[in-house]
């Protein structure tokens, strides 16, 4: 779709030669859901794949994941840790043929705050630390269980943009289990879940059902009532998201459905 609002494209060649700011500025990273549908406010957009960013590469504290890694990249990573086999699942997860696969980035993703995002599920699953860069090159770090806060709603500051995600070496080191469910067989995700297990006890992430990522954490692998007593307690009404793909609660069935059978899996 053309932007008609669109006045001028900014191609910084690195970090430190990204533009000042200013009102109208969008970050593009693949586009795949920006040129999807009208942008009247856009005014500037920021090509951030011309930064050259690394897709990924491993750091004594974990494997360091460039916003601007496409999920064709992710998926096909080749890392040896128990927790890289949910990487290619989460990927397909995003429906879409190999070209939305070789364009859309994990930053995309994460940023569009859409229930159903993958990358949300899975950063959030494996403890992800997000880098931040603000207007002027300052830097935070922030959880990705943190970033996201409502549909379509996350903690990024006016001006500031999505660098970088942080796995850190004991979230690799766990072993995983991911289970998804939609209306159709290529439909968006009603419900996708993924439990980790490690050092850290279990971990259960509950997306695409809910308007935000949860995470449920125990200290010991629990029974599988257990899992879907707690997903149950933590699906309230208000956290449901409701939309096309399934009503509320028909989407809060098939996550606690699922959330009983990552527990079985990870005990067998």
């Amino acid at each position: 779709m053309d932007l008609h609002g669109v006045r001028e494209i900014v191609r910084p060649r690195s970090v430190e030669a990204l533009p000042a700011w200013q009102p109208g500025d969008v970050m593009l990273g693949g586009g795949t859901y920006l040129f999807s549908e009208p942008q009247p406010a856009a005014r500037r957009l920021i090509d951030l794949a011309a930064l050259g960013l690394s897709p990924a590469r491993r750091e004594p504290a974990g494997l360091r994941i460039a916003a601007t890694c496409r999920l064709a990249e992710l998926a096909s990573l080749e890392v040896a840790s128990p927790a890289m086999s949910l990487f290619a699942p989460a990927v397909h997860c995003l429906w879409g043929s190999f070209k939305v696969h070789n364009v859309a980035t994990v930053g995309g993703n994460l940023c569009l705050a859409l229930p159903a995002g993958p990358m949300s599920a899975l950063m959030v699953a494996l403890d992800g630390l997000l880098c931040l860069r603000g207007p002027g090159g300052a830097l935070r770090d922030l959880p990705a269980r943190d970033f996201i806060v409502d549909f379509l709603t996350t903690r990024l500051h006016p001006g500031e943009m999505l660098e970088s995600i942080l796995v850190p070496n004991a979230a690799l080191a766990r072993q995983g289990v991911l289970r998804q469910a939609s209306l159709t067989r290529y439909g968006r995700s009603a419900a996708l879940l993924i439990g980790t297990i490690g050092d850290g006890g279990f971990s259960l992430t509950i997306t695409a059902a809910s308007k935000r990522p949860l995470r449920l954490d125990f200290g010991t692998l629990p029974s599988a009532e257990q899992v879907r007593h707690a997903a149950a307690d933590a699906l309230s009404p208000d956290i449901l998201h409701d939309d096309i793909h399934g009503a509320p609660a028909w989407k809060r069935d098939r996550a606690i459905a699922l959330a009983g059978e990552i527990a079985e899996a990870l005990r067998t």
